[in-house]
This record gives structure tokens, sequence and C-alpha cells, in this order.
């Protein structure tokens, strides 16, 4: 009896373990091909999944191989602003005071993306020390880890940081939410993305430059559906402008241009139509195109047909309508001046180029250079003031390290229609 029930065990453990392997053998091959598969987690803030990452990044961010160093993910745009957009995300989705006035506007909280672990870090601090270059602090960050927080660059939204865990890696600062406040009230609060070093990547430049191009073609193409036609030139000159306007003078000096220019580029690619929403001149020029409130007003009364927006705020803020006052205006400056002799006597003897002039009179007073023309001849760049003087030096780097596309020599170069 003890023989036929050893031969039932054994024959009993041989058939099960030809079923498992039947069972392994029939898995498809291309279940081995495929990405690893993962148990989704619960979405918790800061998780992976809230932020919106994919966990075989997060994998590959961390090295599969013991001993080896973790690669260094390379952001596309597209991954950054979906990252940017998740973190917004994050920060829209907590608990808010129900009255405005009691909304601390000293405050500034940063949303910081771990590469390694894909998880969205919240750290708040004061806006006077956001505020502050070179500034340095030891926080923890709402995930509990501690980190070191430097100001690199100070500049209301657009200021840039670095963070640092203890064990020296860097943290990606995503996006800042800062409460815009005047005369100690809050007023709204802002969402902004500065150009942090550890975003920066050519990609990030290209788009845009791209976003830039796009804007400004369409915004003459709008009005050329109103009926009012803008020189291919001036486009040229006003998508240089559009770079131009946000160059920091003291950086000019005394750093690298071409990265600065890079730098700027990549705020239009991470921030888009928000782009340089919140930023206002000592003159009260604001946002992307830096126009001030009188000339915005008088394009509005030239051309009704153009239908601006009526208040100078929120058609400042929006690229397209801002960028059809800015070419409206640059339309008509270019109108009065080459009516000028004085201004025909000096492109004829070659003492200044169009793009100087359209650069020099959208910088200053557009209506005093047939005089600084008619007075200082050659040395016209003399008299205009200090800061145009330095504008069309930017103007003059921006044209020679970064490459555009003339309009212009487009349409010269079109064969004549027969």
């Amino acid at each position: 009896m003890k023989k036929v029930l050893a031969l039932i065990v054994v024959t009993v453990f041989a058939l099960l373990s030809a079923g498992a392997i039947q069972a392994q053998s029939k898995a498809p091959a291309a279940d081995f091909d495929s990405r690893p598969r993962a148990v989704t987690p619960a979405h918790t803030e800061g998780s992976a999944v809230s932020a919106g990452i994919p966990l075989r990044e997060n994998a590959e961010s961390a090295g599969n191989v013991e001993g080896a160093a973790s690669p260094a993910v390379q952001f596309t745009t597209n991954v950054i602003r979906t990252r940017i957009a998740e973190a917004e995300r994050l920060f829209k989705s907590r608990p808010r005071p129900a009255s405005l006035s009691s909304m601390a506007t000293d405050v500034v909280t940063l949303a910081l993306l771990d590469r390694t672990t894909g998880r969205v870090h919240q750290l708040s601090l004061s806006k006077q020390t956001f505020l502050t270059r070179n500034s340095e602090v030891m926080m923890t960050t709402s995930l509990g880890t501690p980190v070191t927080l430097k100001v690199l660059r100070a500049n209301g939204v657009n200021t840039a940081v670095s963070a640092v865990d203890n064990s020296g890696r860097t943290l990606t600062p995503l996006v800042v939410e800062f409460p815009i406040e005047k005369g100690g009230v809050f007023r709204e609060m802002a969402y902004y993305t500065s150009a942090h070093p550890a975003l920066l990547s050519a990609e990030l430049t290209n788009s845009g430059q791209t976003y830039v191009r796009s804007m400004i073609d369409l915004a003459a193409r709008r009005l050329r559906e109103k009926g009012i036609v803008i020189a291919p030139h001036i486009v040229d000159v006003a998508e240089h402008l559009c770079l131009v306007e946000h160059v920091d003078h003291d950086r000019f000096r005394t750093e690298n241009r071409k990265v600065l220019f890079d730098e700027i580029y990549s705020l239009y690619a991470l921030n888009e139509l928000d782009t340089y929403r919140y930023s206002v001149s000592w003159a009260g020029a604001g946002g992307m195109v830096q126009m001030i409130p009188w000339a915005y007003n008088l394009e509005r009364q030239r051309h009704p047909g153009a239908a601006l927006m009526p208040d100078f705020v929120t058609g400042m803020r929006n690229h397209g309508n801002a960028l059809q006052a800015m070419l409206l205006y640059m339309q008509d400056t270019w109108n009065d001046l080459s009516a000028s002799e004085d201004v025909q006597s000096a492109l004829v003897a070659k003492i200044a180029t169009p793009t100087e002039l359209l650069a020099a009179g959208y910088n200053s007073n557009a209506a005093k250079l047939p005089l600084y023309l008619r007075r200082g001849g050659s040395s016209w760049r003399t008299l205009i003031p200090r800061e145009t003087q330095m504008y069309l030096q930017i103007y003059k780097s921006v044209d020679s390290l970064v490459p555009m596309k003339s309009r212009a020599a487009a349409v010269n170069l079109a064969p004549a229609a027969e």
C-alpha cells in the first residue's frame, strides 16, 4: 500500500511540474521584448504617477546595473511641459483661504522634480529669501528630503534657483507659485517657470525660437486679413526685438551672449503664452513686446479696424494682440521715418540702415531720429540715448549669433508674376 501511495505522489508531482513548464513555454515572445511592467501605485501627492512620469523612465534614471552610474535623463520639451502642467495641478488642488485678502503674499512655493524617482517635491520659503540673489538656505521638502536651495538670479517670478539634496543629487525646479500683490494686497497667483540651468537644452532653445517666429507670423497674417499689410523687413526686425527687449544690459556686458539669448528663448518655450506676462519696465512697458501705454493707445486710435484690446494690461498679456500692436507701431514708425528727407539722405549715404532706425525708433523717441541724423551725420549714433546705444549693440549681437531666416529676402528672391 505504501508503494502505491508513493507512486501516486511521484506521478502527481511530475504532472504538476510539466504543467508549470508548459505554461511558461506558452508565454508569447513579445512579453520579453516589451517594456517592464509595474504595479500602478496610489495617486498620492508627490508620487510618480501624480507627477505624470512614466515608470519606465524612472527605472532608466535609477540605472539597472549594480554599481553603474545613473544615466542623465535629457528631458524633451514636451516632457518638460507635461511635468510643469502636473506641478501646477498639484498646486491648484491644495485648499485655499476663502478670502483673497487673507492670502499670504510673503511666501512662495517651488515644485521640484527628482528625476531618479519621478516624485515632485514642494518647498515653501519666504519671498524675501527667494528674491535675494545668492541667498542659500537648508530646508526640508514636503516629502521629507533635506535640500540646499540657492538663488542664482533674483528677478520676480523669473528667479532662477538650484536645489541639491544631501547626497549631491540635483532636484529640477519645475514651477514657482508666486503671489502677486500690490500695496500688500493679494491680486493674483502666478505660476511661472524660470530658465533654471537644470532645464536648459538646445531643443528647448529651438522650441522657443519657433514659438516666437510662429506667433509673429500669425500676428502679421491676422493684420493682413483685416486689410493691414506689414512689410516683410519690419516683421524680421520685430522678430529680433522679441529677444532684444528682454536682454539684461548688465548680463549682456559680462556673460556669454549666446547662452543669454538661448536662455530667453527657453523662457518662451517653457511658458509660451504666459512668457513675460508679469514683466513691467520702469517706464510702464509691459509683456512680451514691452510697449508703453501711450504707444499702444496711439495704435488703437490710428487703426480701429485692427480691433486691438481696449485694456492695455490685458492687451499686453495676450501675445497675439501685443504682437499686432507692435507690428502696427513699427510700420507706422517706418512710414513716418521714410517720409523724412533727412532719413532718405542718410539711407542713400549709407550712414544708417532701415534695421537700426526701426530698432532705435522702437526703443526711444522715433520722431527725434531725423534730427540726430541731420546734426550728427555719420556720428548720429552718439547722439541717441545711452540706453538706445546699448539696445543697438544687443540687436547687432543677436543678428550675428542667432540664425533667423529673412522674410524680406524671400520676397526679394521670389520670381516676378507673369
